[in-house]
């Protein structure tokens, strides 16, 4: 059975760098930003298929993206922006 690393753990692997991906949230500093990642999640891909696609990724990657999403939707509240 695979232990997967703690939250904290997991958030180190998500990185932010003005000189990458105009500063988005990345993994370990590599050129996929976190919200590409979500997007083939969503998309019904499975994480066998991504690490399949994605050779330089590991599981604990995706499961730092699903960290680094739970986290930032446990916000206060939602303010509206006005467009």
């Amino acid at each position: 059975m695979t232990t997967i690393p703690s939250t904290e753990e997991l958030l180190t692997r998500i990185t932010i760098d003005p000189d990458i991906c105009h500063g988005k949230p990345c993994i370990r500093g590599l050129r996929y930003p976190v919200e590409i990642m979500l997007e083939l999640l969503t998309s019904g891909m499975t994480m066998d298929e991504i690490l399949a696609d994605y050779d330089d990724l590991e599981r604990e990657d995706l499961y730092a993206v699903l960290a680094f999403a739970t986290r930032l939707s446990q916000v206060k509240r939602l303010q509206a922006i006005a467009a």
